[in-house]
């Protein structure tokens, strides 16, 4: 039984930087593809990046690329999301998945929430103005 559990949400104003954690237990293999979405009342879960083993590859959205950061440290369960230059626009829940399978640079799946079987309860950012 694979679990997803997010943590680290908060408030914080515009500019400032926030640290997510994604914690995966129960995983059945080690290949596998995880990500970040994230998600406002009203409208569709949306990407925000990736990372994928094995090779330690990771993708963003236009959005965040060049402020969020993904990584995960070899051999530990947490996945990391660090959220800088943080702005309005990136108020959402934010929802951790991963998939069993490694989904290679070339399939668009990863960048759709239909790509991931397990998710987790997700956890809220709010940026002010």
């Amino acid at each position: 039984q694979v679990q997803v559990a997010e943590s680290g949400g908060g408030q914080v104003q515009t500019g400032g930087s926030l640290t997510l954690s994604c914690e995966v237990s129960g995983r059945p293999g080690n290949s596998y593809t995880m990500a970040w979405f994230r998600q406002t009342p009203g409208k569709e879960r949306e990407f925000v990046g990736l990372f994928s083993w094995p090779g330690s590859r990771t993708s963003y959205a236009d959005a965040v690329k060049g402020r969020f950061t993904i990584n995960k440290e070899y051999l530990k369960s947490t996945l990391y999301l660090r959220m800088n230059s943080l702005k309005p626009e990136d108020t959402a829940r934010y929802y951790c998945a991963t998939s069993t399978n490694r989904m290679i640079n070339s399939d668009p799946r990863q960048y759709n929430e239909n790509g991931y079987g397990y998710w987790g309860p997700g956890t809220q950012v709010t940026v002010s103005s």
